[in-house]
């Protein structure tokens, strides 16, 4: 029987007859992360699962278009635009198109390494993780955005007042106000919404409006529903259907006066001489 040779090598392990085996190596820098519901996807073609691995693997702010991945891969363009349809269809990709402000229009490409609605999480751009030997520092978490201010609201503006005051008109706007019950009940105001409101309604007066204008400007077509602050939407139509203001007459000519001197008709705001006749006396001195 023969020595055996202890320096022989060990006989290889037998392959797997039933299906593949892996030999993995395990990467520290410049890989990515592909979930098996992509890898594995049953209704996503080839040409689609490899594209999405390509667009997962590229940085942020990297050109995914159509032309440009035509000129990366030998597939055409027609087979990469069905690709990235399909991508779209089962969420792992979207595009919007958006107008920048120099009026050029592009497309926004983002990537979902999860079919979208199943994301935990904002996608984020993909990083090379950190070497395996160093331990990955901890980093704080990301400080919320800063709360937008809300924008002021413009102020509402102030009741119009009459120039001066006017008791008559007062108290006809007084009374105006306390009897709009009358035409619609839910227009019964308490006593300070009165006295708040009765010079806006001075003003209407001031400027030619009668009493019935202004009852029918504030109690005709109000809304069907309750009226919560009936004294609100007086104010509203006080402030917003104010008429113009009423220009002022013309000035009236003086009187026709009889000159004392020539008997000649002039006007003047009192008797006396003309013009001619004053000019007379001016020289004659």
């Amino acid at each position: 029987m023969d020595k055996q040779n202890p320096s022989a090598p060990p006989c290889a392990q037998p392959l797997n007859p039933r299906g593949i085996t892996h030999v993995n190596v395990r990467f520290t820098t410049r890989y990515t992360v592909v979930g098996n519901d992509l890898a594995q996807h049953r209704e996503l073609s080839l040409t689609a699962i490899g594209l999405a691995l390509h667009i997962q693997s590229l940085p942020a702010r990297a050109h995914v278009g159509i032309k440009t991945l035509a000129a990366r891969f030998p597939e055409g363009e027609t087979r990469i635009a069905a690709a990235l349809r399909e991508l779209e269809a089962h969420g792992y990709l979207s595009r919007t198109r958006e107008r920048l402000p120099s009026g050029r229009v592009v497309t926004h490409t983002v990537s979902y390494n999860q079919p979208r609605g199943r994301e935990v999480q904002e996608p984020v751009p993909m990083c090379e993780p950190a070497p395996a030997t160093a331990p990955a520092a901890r980093q704080p978490p990301p400080s919320p955005p800063p709360a937008e201010t809300p924008p002021d609201r413009d102020p509402r503006p102030p009741l119009p007042e009459p120039p001066t005051p006017n008791l008559p008109r007062h108290r006809t706007a007084t009374a105006l106000l306390a009897t709009l019950h009358r035409d619609d009940p839910r227009l019964l105001l308490a006593d300070r919404d009165v006295r708040r409101l009765a010079p806006a309604v001075e003003a209407w007066l001031e400027r030619g409006a009668t009493a019935e204008a202004v009852r029918r400007t504030l109690a005709s077509d109000l809304p069907h529903e309750p009226l919560r602050r009936p004294a609100g939407l007086l104010a509203h139509r006080l402030t917003e259907l104010l008429p113009a203001p009423t220009p002022p007459p013309p000035p009236r000519p003086h009187p026709f006066q009889t000159c004392e001197d020539c008997d000649r008709a002039f006007r003047a705001p009192d008797p006396g001489r003309c013009r001619d006749c004053r000019s007379d006396l001016m020289e004659a001195a």
